[in-house]
């Protein structure tokens, strides 16, 4: 459903935001390391990420990125929105273009409705909220 800059972009802002209660500042290459992600490719994620003020960052040695009070109120949905648009939640599960309630594939009816309830807690519940409200283990995001 995500690309794999979206997909990474999650993790990584789960991540910040289970380590230290979300404030302590993570370099790139620890946050790739941690998460097993190509660390230049993940570095223009995070870049974008930080465009868009989804999570926050310092520049030099010892600098990295973080979740402040305004990071973490925004919600998964900003994170993806950020990186690919909205358009990620209007794809179709296989990858069809010509996917449509006219013209569907055979798994787009039970997609759409997974995706409606995945879009619905992903846009209702801050990153603070969603992080904190399961119990996520950074190593299995």
């Amino acid at each position: 459903m995500f690309t794999k800059a979206g997909q990474y972009g999650l993790r990584a802002v789960i991540l910040l935001a289970s380590t230290e209660n979300g404030r302590g500042i993570m370099g790139v290459s620890e946050i790739s390391k941690t998460l097993d992600i190509p660390k230049y490719f993940l570095a223009k994620v995070l870049q974008q990420l930080a465009r868009q003020d989804i999570i926050s960052s310092v520049r030099g040695p010892g600098g990295g990125f973080y979740l402040n009070d305004i990071n973490r109120s925004k919600t998964l949905y900003d994170v993806i929105v950020a990186i690919e648009g909205d358009k990620g939640f209007e794809q179709c599960i296989l990858g069809k273009s010509d996917c449509s309630n006219e013209v569907p594939c055979p798994l787009h009816f039970q997609a759409v409705a997974s995706r409606e309830g995945l879009f619905y807690q992903m846009k209702n519940a801050s990153i603070e909220q969603f992080v904190h409200g399961k119990q996520f283990s950074p190593l299995n995001v």
